[in-house]
């Protein structure tokens, strides 16, 4: 684990709030617990015991629970079928929604949602913020967007699943993984390969292997169309074709850093 974090004692847990309740939902989808009035609680008692383990073991300085806000954002903005063909959510878990804010508050930890900006953006923005303060922040998601992210003092915390333990990934982690030079190549990485849980379109017939393979070659997105000559056959085709649209998809898998959100250290304590 990364030890220096706790040298200067200002660390920072940013939570990425449905992340981490659909993946607490889904954890006791077999097995679901019910309150004794029927409210289906396993949202609930995965999110706060995952929230409990960070605290008593992470024991972070400062913390927050971002969410998504309601309605639509940017990215619905700059593409009506962002995330469209994700079916709703389920209404027993929506259901949860308020008594997870509830228990939240209960904690005293500040929940944080800006209209407009999905939560890796707040929480982007905040960490790279809360980073020029001097903090080590730790971005705790199993999404893997969050990889562009990654910094000297900026962690992806991944929580622990179906018996795999917790893992922190920092920049060494995010280039062995993604076998990209630097984090910020992951924006072209899943430009070029899109993503199908966001509804990014990406190139048609490219993939995590084949989309590694160009961007670890050609660096960047911009690199790859400025040697669309050194390609061959169907594949040369096909990302010429796709040109506007694997770099419309790389602008929306970018994390906004300008959500407008402060980070007031007072209130995340």
């Amino acid at each position: 684990m990364h030890s220096s974090a706790s040298n200067s004692g200002k660390k920072l847990f940013l939570l990425d709030a449905f992340a981490l309740i659909y993946r607490s939902y889904y954890a006791f989808i077999k097995n679901p617990r019910f309150t004794s009035t029927g409210i289906n609680s396993s949202a609930m008692l995965g999110f706060t015991n995952t929230l409990l383990e960070v605290l008593e073991k992470e024991k972070p300085s400062h913390i927050a629970v971002v969410f998504d806000p309601v309605g639509p954002t940017f990215r619905h903005e700059m593409f009506k079928e962002y995330k469209a063909q994700r079916p709703p959510m389920p209404e027993d878990l929506r259901k949860s929604i308020p008594y997870i804010k509830s228990i939240i508050q209960g904690f005293n930890i500040p929940e944080i949602d800006v209209k407009g900006f999905e939560a890796d953006d707040v929480i982007g923005t905040l960490a790279k913020k809360a980073e020029k303060e001097g903090y080590k922040v730790y971005m705790m998601t199993p999404d893997k967007d969050y990889a562009q992210l990654v910094s000297e003092n900026i962690f992806m915390y991944k929580p622990k699943r179906s018996g795999k333990e917790v893992e922190v990934w920092g920049i060494q982690e995010v280039k062995e993984n993604f076998g990209v030079d630097q984090p910020d190549q992951i924006i072209d990485y899943l430009g070029l390969m899109g993503d199908s849980a966001d509804n990014i379109p990406g190139c048609p017939g490219i993939g995590p292997k084949t989309a590694q393979k160009l961007i670890g070659l050609y660096k960047s997105i911009d690199g790859l169309y400025e040697n669309t000559d050194h390609l061959k056959g169907k594949q040369k085709e096909k990302i010429i074709a796709s040109e506007e649209q694997v770099r419309f998809s790389k602008e929306l898998a970018k994390i906004a850093l300008n959500a407008p959100i402060d980070f007031d250290e007072e209130k995340f304590k």
